[in-house]
């Protein structure tokens, strides 16, 4: 981090008369909670106090490919993730949270609208968000946020629909990879790491920030599997260089906060971090991502941090989904909900946990789901669904010629979900078949999804990607 810092400030050896402000800088900020961090303490009280206030801006942090339990908020033991870490801890946790697919594109599109992926259509490569589509993007314009989103990954490019109810969709202009950089994902051949998007964001809110902002960042470099010398702590193996990379990505995001706090917004920002889909590493044979959704594909984190550090902070312990993000944020702001979703607000759950009151009992299953042939335009769809009802996960892999196998996992003894109880508990595995056969007939809720030709161009850079688009 210390090598990030000094390549992108002035030289800190200057004249001898500034040293006497260095050494006080030093002394004030070793009595901050973090150096970055100079946020006032809040309360449950403040919480419910957002609503009222008109000086809040919101920034988004989607960090592609996270898999929750590789964080150590989130209980794993390596240090991939101080900085992350550190916001769960001063905010709100959400420990249980299922992404809607494994692939980028329907999840995504998922996320932004607070529909499952059979109701928003987009299951295929070449289906386009309907202008008839609501996203929160357009309920923070309607009141009166500069909107801004910067990308990276072509699955949320403009010509797929991501860019409704933004002011400012662009995805930067990539730079060389610097020599300290490694890239360890051999199927890759995108240039350019998130430093870039990073420091345009900070310029955005250098010269925008006087007005509300609304701020999207999709960062890619763990997608990437970027690292460095300093953040390469954990050993040569696939798994490890992913937790490299996540170490590299944290310090990413620590750069922006610092940058932020030099700005004086951190105390009138609301930082949400979440991801569309998690990684796996063989676990059943497979590698990567967007092929199925088992829990190391959909098991993904979601931090809120607020204009306050929380002392403690807040666990949702509840089953949240990314359907839930955007109805949980815009309720929090006071602003109009989405209407007609699957998703719902959280508050509920933030506020009873922040008063130490348990989650509610009742809850309704969550969907994953995941077109196994969305890269194939010659063939038609071959689902994949997951029901996650309590502990429990309903998987249903369809196959060619109208076979399909069932699997049951119970999370509650058997925390990786590898050993199948389809055999063991068959009234669980009828009723979570129900939900998975009901939601199959669910219909797109704007008719069925326009499609794009997408030429050879548009296709490489997103095969650039590693996405096999034959």
């Amino acid at each position: 981090m210390q090598k990030r810092l000094l390549e992108q400030r002035w030289p800190w050896l200057v004249a001898a008369g500034l040293s006497l402000v260095a050494f006080l800088s030093i002394v004030i900020q070793s009595q901050q909670p973090d150096g970055w961090d100079r946020r006032p303490r809040g309360s449950s009280e403040d919480i419910a106090g957002l609503r009222g206030r008109d000086d809040l801006n919101v920034l988004f942090i989607l960090v592609d490919t996270l898999r929750a339990e590789r964080l150590g908020s989130y209980g794993y033991a390596r240090d991939t993730s101080p900085v992350l870490d550190r916001l769960a801890h001063s905010g709100v946790r959400f420990d249980r949270q299922l992404a809607q697919s494994s692939w980028t594109k329907a999840s995504m599109a998922s996320l932004w609208t607070g529909l499952y992926p059979e109701r928003t259509g987009i299951t295929r490569f070449d289906d386009v968000i309907p202008d008839a589509a609501q996203m929160a993007t357009e309920v923070l314009r309607e009141a009166g946020f500069q909107t801004i989103g910067l990308y990276r990954n072509g699955w949320v490019a403009p010509t797929f629909g991501f860019d409704q109810g933004f002011d400012v969709y662009q995805r930067p202009v990539p730079r060389p990879l610097p020599p300290r950089v490694r890239r360890e994902n051999p199927t890759l051949t995108d240039k350019g790491t998130d430093e870039g998007l990073i420091e345009a964001a900070v310029e955005f809110v250098r010269l925008n920030g006087q007005r509300r902002w609304f701020l999207y960042l999709h960062l890619m470099d763990l997608h990437e599997y970027i690292y460095d010398e300093e953040s390469a702590l954990f050993g040569a193996s696939y798994s490890d260089i992913y937790d490299n990379s996540i170490r590299w990505t944290n310090g990413s995001i620590e750069l922006l906060l610092e940058a932020l706090a030099e700005l004086g917004q951190l105390d009138h920002t609301i930082i949400a971090i979440a991801s569309d889909h998690g990684e796996a590493f063989l676990e059943r044979g497979f590698e990567g991502h967007a092929r199925r959704v088992y829990r190391e594909t959909t098991e993904v984190p979601f931090v809120i941090s607020l204009p306050f550090r929380l002392e403690p902070g807040i666990v949702v312990k509840a089953r949240t989904s990314n359907v839930d993000i955007w109805p949980t944020l815009l309720d929090l702001l006071g602003l109009e909900p989405l209407q007609g979703i699957d998703g719902r607000s959280r508050l509920p759950e933030i506020l009873s946990s922040a008063a130490g009151q348990p989650p509610d009992a009742e809850s309704s299953p969550a969907i994953a789901d995941l077109d196994q042939n969305w890269a194939r335009r010659d063939r038609g769809p071959l689902p994949t669904i997951a029901v996650v009802d309590g502990t429990h996960r309903y998987v249903r892999v369809e196959q060619s010629g109208d076979r399909h196998t069932e699997e049951l996992f119970d999370a509650s003894d058997d925390p990786r979900e590898l050993r199948d109880r389809a055999a063991e508990e068959p009234e669980t595995l009828a009723k979570l078949r129900a939900v998975a056969d009901a939601y199959s007939e669910t219909e797109p809720s704007w008719g069925e999804a326009p499609t794009r030709e997408i030429g050879e161009l548009e296709l490489n850079l997103l095969r650039a990607l590693g996405y096999q688009i034959p």
